[in-house]
């Protein structure tokens, strides 16, 4: 990857792609008959966003593996209530997602391809991964941009990260940085995801410290720091730990072992050499021409082009 040095955004591109989907009614159609709303919704979104935030370099992340194995190994409840069918041992179990939404993933696929908009998909990763992973590697400010709140973690307003997190569509966006954070949390970006741990997630399946929600754990991080700061008080009796906080916390201590590196993006995704410049004409015109005959993606894709191209 080349060294990113101007303003970087990073789509969670099937956050994205599953808010169009569900934003953009199903009667928006190719000429064959076959739903095309998510395609041109992401493509809208990607329009607006162009056009409010003028990135230098824009990545579609993608998640090549939903549910890693090295994830499930260590919390075997890890997105189990979204898994539609189980697959061999190695390869990814796949997701619960709507009929006429998968088939819409490919095209959304060939259609960055041909704009020339970097999309990255690592094996064996989520997307927040390769999100937290560029947003390390980045030297300059960095715009996420995801209806997952667990992205909240990267938060940094010191090197300029914040997560741009959707409302409604992406033309109303929660600018999230450490002052929201607090205000909302009571932590910051770093202190996010011992909050989300402690919490738990019943959506991605982590269970947390039974009895501690998110106002507890808030209060705990304030007090003692960080998880490893909380923990170490729960060995300390002059600590300020009511009984029940103590147990809850020592009985989850084999939880409370594993589930920082599930809960914490990875930074160390091993990226592909891509250009990440905004593309100002298409990588592939004919492509393009073909994919937007074929698939009757009109006005969404002119709007982008235009966009792109000015």
């Amino acid at each position: 990857m080349r060294g990113v040095t101007r303003r970087l955004m990073l789509l969670d591109t099937a956050s994205l792609y599953f808010r169009a989907y569900f934003g953009v009614p199903d009667s928006v159609k190719a000429p064959d008959g076959t739903p095309v709303n998510a395609v041109r919704g992401l493509l809208e979104f990607i329009d607006r966003l162009v056009k409010d935030h003028r990135p230098d370099d824009l990545v579609a992340c993608m998640d090549a593996d939903w549910r890693p194995q090295w994830r499930v190994d260590l919390i075997p409840s890890y997105k189990a209530h979204r898994v539609a069918v189980e697959t061999e041992a190695g390869r990814p179990d796949e997701e619960e997602v709507p009929d006429t939404l998968s088939p819409q993933v490919p095209i959304i696929e060939d259609v960055l391809d041909a704009l020339g908009i970097a999309r990255v998909g690592v094996e064996g990763y989520e997307a927040d991964d390769v999100i937290g992973t560029f947003t390390g590697r980045a030297t300059g400010p960095v715009d996420i941009v995801t209806g997952d709140r667990d992205l909240y973690q990267l938060v940094d307003d010191k090197r300029g990260v914040r997560v741009l997190y959707p409302l409604k569509g992406v033309g109303t966006l929660q600018l999230t940085d450490e002052a929201w954070l607090r205000e909302k949390y009571g932590v910051d970006g770093r202190g996010y995801a011992d909050l989300a741990l402690l919490r738990g997630d019943p959506s991605d399946g982590l269970p947390g410290v039974p009895g501690i929600g998110e106002k507890t754990a808030a209060k705990l991080l304030d007090q003692f720091g960080d998880l490893a700061g909380i923990m170490a008080a729960v060995d300390d009796p002059k600590a300020k730990l009511t009984p029940s906080q103590r147990k809850r916390l020592d009985e989850s201590r084999p939880y409370v072992a594993v589930a920082p590196k599930v809960v914490r993006v990875a930074g160390d995704v091993p990226l592909p050499d891509v250009d990440t410049a905004l593309p100002h004409a298409p990588r592939d015109p004919a492509a393009l021409d073909e994919l937007a005959a074929r698939w009757g993606l009109g006005g969404s894709l002119q709007r982008l082009l235009s966009t792109l191209t000015t």
